[in-house]
């Protein structure tokens, strides 16, 4: 069934009058606040059937499941990667100016 919409205001066109008796549009409540991107992935079939239990199990939809899990791979990694530049930010540790010792497990690796 297609749906004709009026604007304006009543009384300024000759089809104001009927705009009154028109369906309004349900407003679109989304559950995303910000803009998301459709992506398309394959699946095989166990993984898919994973996906779709483990998203159930949640309360939740695949595409939900599958974004939060590419969310927590990606602060893993950007964890990893800034503890990674941490330390080799540090100056190199001179283990040959000891007195012919090597350092302690617990000298090495004290924070």
């Amino acid at each position: 069934m297609d749906l004709v919409y009026v604007t304006g205001r009543p009384g300024t066109s000759p089809d104001a009058a009927m705009s009154d008796r028109l369906p309004r549009p349900a407003p679109r409540i989304s559950c995303y606040t910000d803009f998301v991107r459709n992506v398309t992935i394959a699946l095989d079939d166990e993984t898919a059937r994973w996906a779709r239990i483990e998203a159930a199990r949640q309360d939740m939809s695949v595409s939900r499941l599958v974004g939060g899990l590419i969310r927590e791979q990606m602060t893993r990694e950007s964890r990893y990667e800034r503890a990674r530049r941490s330390y080799l930010a540090q100056p190199p540790t001179d283990i040959s100016s000891r007195s012919g010792s090597y350092p302690s497990r617990e000298e090495m690796h004290r924070r």
